[in-house]
């Protein structure tokens, strides 16, 4: 018997050029001398067609992810670090994705939390005269590249919304240059901006609001750079609600009288896994491609590293945080699981387990850990940490960069035998309480103390790179609390205040 089935379809020619056309062609070479096609080689290098026919905005996005050079910080096969569609589920299940599609407020989300500097728009706020205007920016660079969510039936096309790259722009015709992540359906071709813009125009009936565009970039550094929030912690959506939402609950139904019962009150209604939920982020490497000595990449790293934990523990929140913890050695946190061994070994596993591709499930163990000191060409002391880690018959060393503030910091629980130099505990609680809204404190009543309270969390008092480490956190944090509530297509431009 026959099988049913599509062999692509033919594509609406007007209003569409195909790009492959001695039209095509034309408009293709007509742009290129007007210097409208720069972000186009890098593009189609990278060019794919999604793996399902629901993948279309992951397909755009891995694709542009990869043409800017971000690196996941993970694996995909073998030992390549690679965006894949698969790659991309922190904000949405695969399998949800793959039954209906994403949303375009999600898809942002996932950029985001992909590590790349993203705007993003709503046709029914934005222009056509800002959508050309960023269309030619992009297409006259190639580290910016623009992802149109439309409706097809604008471009008299079949088929519902989508998502796809714009490859290029032809000035005197105004047509963007779409590259179709369907090319099991259709072509790349060159389509008038106008109709796109129609086309950008359609409401999403998921969301209730009209589709877009938005721009991504590479960040001018990596973001994340000392500490991340995990956004696929089973528990984030709970964690995220009681930072976002109960926090400020609890300091306005409480009389504090100072910054040490302010941070009691938090501290003692914190999550018990909220250590999950924020992270430092530390270096490995196979020990085998290492040795005592770093890459200019590893230096400048470790080096960005090292000032931004200095000026967190510089920072007068720092030292409040230290007092109570000193004072209450209550949580674990505080104890011998914070010290620097016991993070390594931990931390050796799960670099395994990012060099290997592997599962978190996959039983890694680490067997032995010895921590090593030298000094670099420059004289600069170096601390790593080195492990063997097993797992079944196999072994693996695995190296870890340790940063370390050149501060002399005491102990937090007598008990401990370590000085804590690394990122431990007292520096994620300083660095999620300064990442918490402004609107966190306003429950306060004594004015003195939301006085003193505002000295020590506002942005403006910070160093430039702890700055950035602070919004960085604070934007994950925001897009989580709106992924949560399922507001995150309305609030693209809500201020992260």
């Amino acid at each position: 018997m026959a099988t049913a089935g599509l062999y692509r379809r033919l594509l609406p020619c007007p209003p569409a050029v195909e790009f492959a056309s001695s039209q095509g062609k034309k408009l293709f070479l007509e742009s290129i001398q007007n210097g409208t096609m720069e972000g186009f080689y890098k593009l189609v290098s990278y060019f794919q067609t999604q793996s399902e026919p629901a993948f279309c905005g992951l397909a755009s996005l891995s694709m542009v992810l990869n043409a800017l050079a971000i690196d996941p910080g993970r694996k995909w096969k073998g030992s390549w670090r690679w965006f894949d569609e698969s790659m991309l589920d922190c904000c949405e299940p695969l399998e949800t994705v793959k039954a209906r599609g994403i949303t375009f407020g999600k898809l942002v989300c996932l950029a985001h939390c992909a590590g790349a500097k993203v705007e993003a728009f709503h046709a029914s706020h934005s222009s056509i005269d800002d959508f050309r205007k960023y269309v030619i920016k992009c297409s006259m660079s190639d580290d910016c590249y623009v992802i149109s969510s439309y409706h097809r039936a604008a471009l008299k096309q079949t088929g519902i919304g989508h998502f796809s790259p714009i490859g290029g722009y032809h000035v005197r015709r105004d047509m963007a240059l779409i590259l179709d992540v369907a090319r099991f359906k259709y072509p790349p071709h060159w389509i008038p901006l106008k109709l796109l813009w129609e086309g950008m125009n359609y409401v999403d009936e998921d969301t209730g609001q009209s589709r877009g565009f938005m721009l991504v970039s590479r960040p001018h550094r990596e973001p994340g750079l000392l500490y991340t929030l995990s956004c696929k912690h089973e528990s984030w959506i709970n964690i995220a609600k009681f930072l976002m939402d109960d926090v400020p609950l609890l300091l306005k139904s409480e009389d504090a009288k100072d910054i040490h019962q302010v941070i009691s009150i938090i501290v003692a209604s914190l999550p018990s896994n909220f250590e999950e939920f924020i992270k430092w982020i530390s270096e490995i490497r196979r020990r085998e491609d290492g040795g005592p000595s770093l890459s200019a990449e590893e230096k400048a790293r470790l080096a960005i590293k090292e000032e931004v934990l200095k000026q967190v523990q510089e920072t007068g929140l720092f030292k409040h945080v230290a007092s109570f913890l000193a004072s209450s050695c209550s949580r674990q946190a505080s104890g011998d699981g914070d010290t620097l061994p016991f993070i390594a070994a931990s931390v050796c596993c799960q670099g395994a387990e990012i060099l290997g591709g592997k599962p978190s499930s996959s039983g890694y163990c680490c067997r032995e850990t010895c921590m090593k000191c030298w000094k670099a060409e420059d004289d600069k002391p170096i601390t790593m940490v080195s492990g063997t880690v097993v797992n079944g018959n196999t072994e693996q060393g695995v190296d870890v960069l340790i940063p370390s503030s050149s501060g002399k910091l005491c102990c937090i629980c007598s008990k401990s035998k370590y000085i804590r130099v690394h990122p431990a505990s007292t520096d994620v609680l300083t660095v999620l309480l300064l990442s918490l809204p402004s609107t966190t404190w306003a429950g306060i009543t004594d004015e003195q103390l939301l006085t003193e309270i505002h000295g020590l969390v506002s942005i403006e008092n910070l160093p430039t790179l702890l700055q950035e480490e602070v919004l960085h956190l604070r934007h994950q944090l925001h897009l989580l609390k709106r992924c949560q509530e399922g507001k995150v297509d309305e609030d693209l431009g809500a201020p992260l205040s």
